[in-house]
């Protein structure tokens, strides 16, 4: 007896099915059930030319030893010092402040373009408007 083209496509079909399900059961199977932890290493380069001091969050100081940043009053450089806060971004704040003037909260400086919430929450602690 010969296959037609469809019975063929059905039984290979039917048997991929097949092997992906035996597949699945025997995965699952051979598993303890604990979840798996991935510990990653984070490691950031910084370009030796560049004259900015390491962000506060990089070193192993507690927010009471960190000094302060007032964001009405700092140049690029030290609001580079931030974490979360490059070039462009110090720049847009210095801008921002140019157009708007002064900060009267922290929390201001999510109307900044490209600082949201969640850079936001990593600054609050090292940023004054004083």
């Amino acid at each position: 007896m010969k296959m037609t083209r469809i019975e063929f496509a059905l039984f290979l079909l039917t048997a991929a099915c097949l092997a992906f399900f035996a597949g699945w059961y025997l995965r699952g199977s051979s598993l303890s059930g604990e979840p798996v932890l991935v510990e990653t290493q984070f490691s950031a380069v910084q370009d030796p030319e560049s004259t900015a001091s390491p962000s506060p969050a990089s070193t192993e100081e507690s927010a009471d030893e960190v000094e302060m940043v007032n964001i009405n009053t700092a140049d690029s450089a030290t609001l580079q010092t931030l974490p979360g806060i490059g070039e462009k971004r110090a720049e847009a704040i210095i801008a921002y402040r140019e157009e708007n003037g002064p900060f009267r909260t922290p929390e201001e400086l999510t109307d900044v373009s490209g600082i949201g919430e969640g850079i936001m929450e990593g600054l609050i602690e090292y940023v004054t408007v004083s």
